[in-house]
């Protein structure tokens, strides 16, 4: 199995080599965000006001991680479902978001979204949280510190563990089962 390394920023150069399917293996920065977040997001956005990171190229990873144990950067970070963001991302990818990390499906309209905007959907292993923390080397608030769980963080990965689930022309892992 080839393991494509990939790094943020998600240029559309990068996207445009990604396919449904592809393991990648990610380095760089990735923002938090969950419903809560979402909400905030799009009431910012609704009044006019700035989102609390640039996010043209970058990702945004459905998570709410725990806490973290004594000498450890961050707690479990598995992801969460996320179709519960479908309603609030499309904003997000007319913005520029170059890419998502979550679990499970998503709406036809974010597909569609995704295609027109150039985004992919990466999905994380379901219950790997713990693995998947092992990756994070550096997580600090940006936003929100008052949704705990749910706040917007900014983390520094070292070769996370991803897979292209939706790639920018529309291919599904989840209705393709070649």
């Amino acid at each position: 199995m080839t393991v494509k390394l990939i790094e943020t920023p998600l240029t559309k150069e990068v996207l445009r080599e990604l396919k449904a399917g592809d393991v990648v293996s990610l380095t760089g920065t990735v923002y938090t965000g969950r419903d809560a977040a979402h909400k905030r997001m799009m009431e910012a956005l609704n009044k006019g006001e700035a989102l609390p990171f640039d996010i043209k190229d970058s990702i945004i990873y459905y998570v709410g991680p725990t806490p973290a144990k004594p000498g450890k950067v961050i707690g479990s970070a598995g992801p969460t479902t996320s179709y519960r963001m479908d309603t609030m991302t499309i904003p997000l990818l007319e913005l520029g978001l170059g890419g998502m990390i979550g679990k499970g499906l998503r709406s036809k309209e974010v597909i569609e979204s995704m295609k027109k905007n150039e985004t992919v959907y990466f999905a994380a292993v379901g219950g790997a949280g713990a693995l998947i923390a092992s990756s994070v080397k550096e997580s600090e608030v940006i936003a929100y510190d008052d949704l705990g769980t749910e706040a917007i963080r900014k983390l520094t990965v070292e070769n996370m563990p991803l897979i292209v689930c939706i790639d920018i022309y529309g291919n599904n892992l989840y209705e393709n089962t070649k």
